[in-house]
């Protein structure tokens, strides 16, 4: 039920609204602009009235104050003295619209119920714009690579129906990416999507998180908390790494799926809940099912559809691509200027094997936009990781590590590399580096005072 806020200086007025729209919206009352305001943070308000004069307050300034904290909240101005002038003030405020005492509640219901819609659109809208930022890209998925364009497919085909969806896929593929998509996507939209890491939490909390309990069900229980699956009603709970489980659990969340019904711990009434459930695991669970620590009912339950999340080394067409998309949100994050990569920094990065997948890949490149000091990203701007592979391949005659340097690279950001590499290599030990190096210690301590900032 959408939820209401009145904030108007006349009790009356306060009492008969309630009346009027309580069968259809969860309503709340406040006199002043001071509890209104706290109301709002505090129950998550949908919408709000608000009488124009409060007192010694003014609600233009009032409205100001709301849509800071809460800009998607949808505010209805009320006065008894209506101007064009106090319309036109209101609406630059962000009021959604304007209404003059005295009130017809046919008005009011119709106005609010214009309201609701427009702000359920809005919300939609603002999720599909985040959700898809380029063309080549499926709600934050982005690929253009064969497997990425089946992979979009078959959310679209699934993104619609109510069945339960098992996401598999090793660490870093993006399997959370692939749930937010198909609900958002789909017909549950407007509804909640909850997800909870089943890896994450004790298992003697996680019971709780996902069912709720009633008050006094254990110590601490002081009041009624409602689950995870049941404050999912209408929408999509997703169950990252279900593969970690316990066993007790797992009976419970079967009889969820089998009979739509949640108990809260220390109660007694079943509540109905329409959800939708998408699973997600890195592991292989039909040889869990095998070792019997996952139940097989379970198992054919939650894996009517079958997703597999390719790992990055199977859409390396795609690193370009991502790569640009990295650049541009982690200097979004960080409030700098966008910058591009040299042609040996792309050819490193294209090179590297990934074992992290694409999550990898996005950490690799905000270190790299975090400390280049450049407008162009080089190779030695980028983690020891990225070079560390090359240099395996790369051995002396000593059977000692090697060191790749790509074309491109300055005097300065060689030495730097020769220099940080050899250390490493030492462990830090500044003598042996020095001797190895041909300079003196003296030598070796201005050279990292020079690279690295140390006294």
């Amino acid at each position: 039920m959408r939820k209401l806020l009145i904030i108007d200086d006349e009790p009356a007025i306060c009492s008969s609204l309630t009346f009027a729209l309580e069968d259809e919206y969860r309503v709340w009352t406040a006199q002043d602009g001071e509890t209104g305001m706290m109301l709002l943070e505090q129950e998550g308000i949908d919408c709000v009235l608000l009488d124009l004069n409060l007192g010694a307050e003014n609600g233009l300034d009032l409205i100001h104050k709301l849509k800071a904290a809460k800009p998607d909240v949808t505010v209805i101005m009320m006065t008894a003295y209506g101007t064009i002038e106090s319309s036109v003030a209101a609406m630059q405020a962000g009021a959604f619209h304007y209404l003059t005492k005295p009130l017809h509640l046919d008005e009011v219901k119709l106005l609010l119920g214009k309201a609701m819609e427009y702000r359920q659109l809005h919300q939609q809208v603002k999720e599909l714009s985040e959700a898809v930022k380029q063309t080549q890209s499926c709600a934050g998925l982005v690929g253009k690579s064969q497997p990425m364009v089946k992979l979009f497919e078959l959310i679209e085909r699934v993104k619609d129906i109510p069945s339960n969806v098992l996401i598999t896929g090793e660490s870093g593929t993006g399997k959370e990416l692939v749930a937010r998509a198909i609900h958002h996507l789909g017909a549950r939209s407007s509804g909640p999507f909850h997800v909870i890491n089943c890896a994450a939490i004790p298992e003697n909390l996680l019971e709780s998180e996902l069912f709720g309990y009633e008050k006094g069900a254990f110590t601490g229980a002081f009041q009624r908390k409602p689950g995870l699956l049941e404050r999912s009603h209408g929408g999509t709970v997703f169950l990252d790494e279900i593969g970690e489980m316990p066993l007790a659990l797992q009976a419970k969340i079967l009889r969820v799926l089998q009979e739509r019904v949640v108990t809260p711990l220390g109660g007694t009434d079943a509540k109905e809940v329409d959800i939708r459930i998408i699973a997600a695991t890195n592991r292989n669970l039909q040889e869990e099912v095998a070792k019997g620590t996952f139940r097989e009912d379970l198992y054919y339950r939650i894996n009517v559809i079958p997703i597999r999340t390719p790992a990055l080394r199977e859409r390396r067409e795609d690193i370009p691509l991502l790569i640009e998309h990295f650049l541009t949100v982690s200097a979004s994050n960080m409030g700098k200027p966008r910058k591009t990569c040299t042609p040996e920094a792309l050819k490193l990065l294209y090179d590297y094997g990934y074992p992290g997948n694409v999550r990898e890949l996005a950490n690799l490149i905000e270190y790299a936009v975090a400390l280049s000091r450049e407008e162009q990203i080089t190779p030695a701007d980028l983690p020891p990781v990225v070079w560390q592979q090359r240099q395996e391949a790369k051995t002396g005659e000593s059977g000692e590590p090697g060191l790749f340097i790509p074309i491109g690279m300055t005097l300065e950001e060689v030495e730097r590399e020769v220099i940080l590499t050899t250390l490493s290599h030492y462990g830090g030990h500044r003598r042996k580096t020095a001797e190895r190096l041909g300079i003196s210690e003296r030598g070796l301590r201005q050279k990292l005072k020079q690279y690295l900032g140390e006294e």
